[in-house]
């Protein structure tokens, strides 16, 4: 297995402890799972206080052995029970902190009732918005992980025009590409952060069902298979001359890109050809426009701009009512990290940042557009997404 090298959890800790002491945040506490595996390289049942000053902690209920092999921090202790964890910090001489930092974004409220029973001194600050900023710009060894993801995630584009025929249903279609993807190595779906915005399998929709609208924050749907996942490949055949559109975010060592392609079996419309050329162009323009420095709201006005100038104002990331008011995202551990690219994210453009944009048309016969994975360098945005971005036709 990979681990993640001390250098780079020392460098976490360090951004995270500057950050505390500049709002005067005496500890942190951090349960979530992709904040764990950040500032730790252990997901195991866990949790990690980070003090404004020396060494952070991580108590492990289990598996304990694990957590040994896996994280370089040189704190690690066994807990029978998360109701341990204050007297554990008080043994090992931290003291009981009188403003914590908390995830409050993500947890559940009855685990910070919990940590007010063992900490009534405290006052709680949220210090989500501070972990995600530092997970925002990636270092050097985490862009290489999110590149390895798009590499795992082109051999699953390759295997389309293998497998695809026409009659197929769009689930077979999945199960063929995810197959390749984890023969490739990828380790799972991913992550989300925002509340239920549950990430199912393979997005994969052919003609009418690339209209159908889901709860998940995304441009395309699907029907997906059952109302308790609203989402991505259904059982409609794929029909000669209609685009099969396919998005997808994999886990590859804890990281992901997000890239979307179009396949059709036969001719695809002129209208719907256009419509993927023009995506295309969009995308360029914000690839021009976007630099360091460059608010990340700024995309997405040029990219609406755009598009309405073309006709498409109905059927722009979206159609009509379902349309969706952004852009882009960041993307590592989780698929909707920061920035957005969205009205509102005043949000600076800066090197290391790994996002996606995505630029589609949805129309009543069929979504078509593009996506890709980059990261911003000093000259701009680099293409980490190595699939061909034309049609792919299949006879």
């Amino acid at each position: 297995m990979l681990l993640t090298p001390r250098s780079e959890i020392e460098s976490r800790i360090s951004k995270l402890q500057q950050e505390m002491a500049r709002t005067g945040c005496e500890g942190a506490i951090i349960l979530q799972n992709s904040d764990l595996y950040y500032f730790t390289g252990t997901v195991q049942n866990s949790q990690l206080y980070v003090p404004a000053q020396g060494q952070p902690v991580l108590a492990v209920r289990k598996s304990y052995s694990r957590a040994l092999q896996e994280s370089p921090l040189a704190n690690i202790v066994q807990m029978k029970s998360p109701k341990e964890f204050a007297a554990i910090l008080i043994s090992l001489g931290h003291g009981l902190p009188s403003r914590i930092g908390l995830e409050l974004d993500v947890l559940p409220y009855n685990r910070v009732l919990d940590l007010q029973k063992q900490f009534p001194q405290a006052s709680w600050l949220d210090i989500s918005p501070a972990i995600r900023a530092i997970r925002m710009v990636k270092s050097p060894y985490e862009v290489e992980l999110v590149r390895d993801s798009l590499r795992v995630l082109d051999q699953g584009f390759q295997e389309v025009p293998r497998v695809l025929r026409e009659g197929m249903l769009e689930f077979e279609l999945a199960s063929y590409f995810e197959s390749a993807l984890r023969r490739a190595g990828m380790s799972g779906s991913s992550r989300m952060r925002a509340f239920n915005q549950d990430f199912t399998m393979s997005a994969i929709c052919s003609g009418s069902s690339g209209a159908y609208s889901s709860g998940v924050e995304g441009s395309i749907g699907g029907a997906g298979l059952c109302p308790a996942y609203p989402m991505g490949a259904s059982r409609k055949a794929i029909l000669r001359g209609e685009p099969v559109i396919v998005d997808f975010a994999p886990i590859v060592n804890g990281y992901t890109g997000d890239q979307t392609r179009v396949f059709c079996i036969g001719e695809l419309d002129p209208k719907m050809v256009k419509a993927h050329q023009d995506a295309l162009f969009i995308n360029q323009e914000i690839l021009n426009l976007l630099k360091p420095g460059v608010l990340a709201e700024e995309a997405y006005f040029l990219g609406v701009r755009l598009a309405a100038e073309m006709g498409y104002e109905e059927n722009f990331l979206g159609y009509r009512d379902d349309r969706v008011r952004f852009i882009g995202h960041g993307v590592g551990l989780d698929t909707d990290e920061l920035p957005v690219f969205a009205p509102g994210c005043k949000i600076p453009m800066q090197t290391g940042m790994t996002f996606a944009l995505e630029p589609k048309f949805v129309f009543p016969e069929g979504a078509i557009g593009t996506e890709n994975t980059y990261v911003m360098t000093e000259h701009g945005p680099e293409n980490l997404s190595i699939t061909p971005e034309e049609i792919t036709y299949i006879e």
